[in-house]
């Protein structure tokens, strides 16, 4: 009995370490994991249909779906992370070349119209007539290696989110080709009742279908809003800024919200603050609170939870995890009562 309890105690041990281990291999790209299993959760039904119409070829058929999902999906993500950081790469350059050239009354010189008196107050308050020009100088040169630290990191963080899209698509064709082999597989080795681990995955199938429709829905309700209040304010070319709220609409971290309050900065910097003052109100409630309205109510439509818990949880989800846990909050949740019920199933058989 004695040599049982501690051989029972390794084994726990020696599953922990495996676990532990597992989980420093597969961090580094556990995002990328996540978001490939929630894919191609949602287009599993897709794939097994356009397979039987092309005759069982499963792998033409996944094919055929990681492309459209990197061309749909993917690629306008990849192509605005690139933008962005080439634009602020580019800003970065811009203010150095200033600074050397011109000093900070040339960089001065370039604000907007609207903020150019406030500016010229400031750069007055740190450069007294005769004086400081020295010490700005100094410190504008001081600057300039910080500032190409900062463009580094901000082509290092380009390059590490092209590399795990990069990845989600591999494991996005890989998990639809061999999707049902892997449920079978873990229904082996799991160490559960026949049909246990198969309804686990099966509520992580909904969760993440009900997580990605209620995505989508909720970034083109935000949209729909934004876009109002760019016809009503006047802003410039608001088809193009339409698309941008979109993409950026999937961003957690971001949102929807962060597009309308700088294109009303923007206004308020070309001289319209009244215009600029009300699309940061529609901004601010508007198409902020519809996020927190919509997506729950969605989600709770396809999920058996009550709605205050699904808030929490994306909320919850995105604190502890960053924009993952805009998947991982849900799943987790999931996990939780999928596992409560096999308890009270257990207890019931039991009685």
């Amino acid at each position: 009995m004695r040599r049982s309890r501690t051989s029972r105690f390794i084994l726990i041990g020696l599953v922990l370490l495996s676990l532990g281990l597992l989980a420093l291999v597969i961090y580094p790209f556990a995002s990328a994991l996540l978001f490939a299993a929630v894919l191609a959760g949602a287009f599993q039904p897709w794939l097994e249909r356009l397979s039987a119409h092309w005759g069982g070829r499963r792998q033409t058929a996944a094919v055929v779906l990681s492309a459209g999902v990197a061309l749909l999906l993917v690629l306008p993500v990849a192509a605005l992370t690139v933008s962005v950081g080439r634009q602020v790469v580019g800003g970065v350059g811009y203010v150095q070349d200033t600074l050397r050239t011109g000093g900070l009354p040339a960089l001065v010189a370039k604000v907007p119209a609207p903020l150019r008196p406030a500016a010229e107050r400031a750069l007055d308050h740190l450069m007294p007539e005769g004086q400081g020009q020295e010490q700005i100088e100094e410190l504008a040169a001081a600057q300039t290696g910080r500032a190409t630290a900062a463009v580094g990191g901000i082509i290092k963080t380009t390059s590490n989110i092209l590399l795990q899209v990069a990845l989600m698509l591999v494991a996005f064709f890989l998990l639809l080709v061999d999707g049902p082999k892997l449920v079978d597989w873990l229904g082996e080795v799991v160490p559960l009742r026949p049909g246990q681990t198969r309804e686990i995955l099966s509520d992580f199938r909904n969760t993440s279908v009900a997580v990605l429709v209620s995505s989508i829905a909720t970034a083109g309700v935000q949209t729909l809003v934004a876009v109002i209040g760019y016809l009503l304010f006047g802003v410039p070319q608001p088809v193009f800024f339409a698309a941008v709220t979109f993409v950026v609409a999937f961003i957690p971290a971001v949102g929807a919200t962060s597009v309308a309050l700088v294109l009303a900065l923007l206004l308020f910097m070309t001289g319209h603050p009244t215009q600029a003052l009300l699309l940061a109100l529609w901004g601010a409630i508007l198409v902020g609170f519809s996020d927190n309205i919509v997506k729950p109510l969605l989600m709770r439509g396809r999920m058996e939870v009550h709605g205050g818990l699904i808030f929490f949880a994306l909320l919850g989800g995105m604190a502890t995890f960053g924009p993952v846990g805009l998947v991982a909050g849900p799943l987790v949740l999931s996990f939780f009562l999928a596992v409560v019920r096999m308890c009270r199933h257990e207890v019931e058989t039991a009685a």
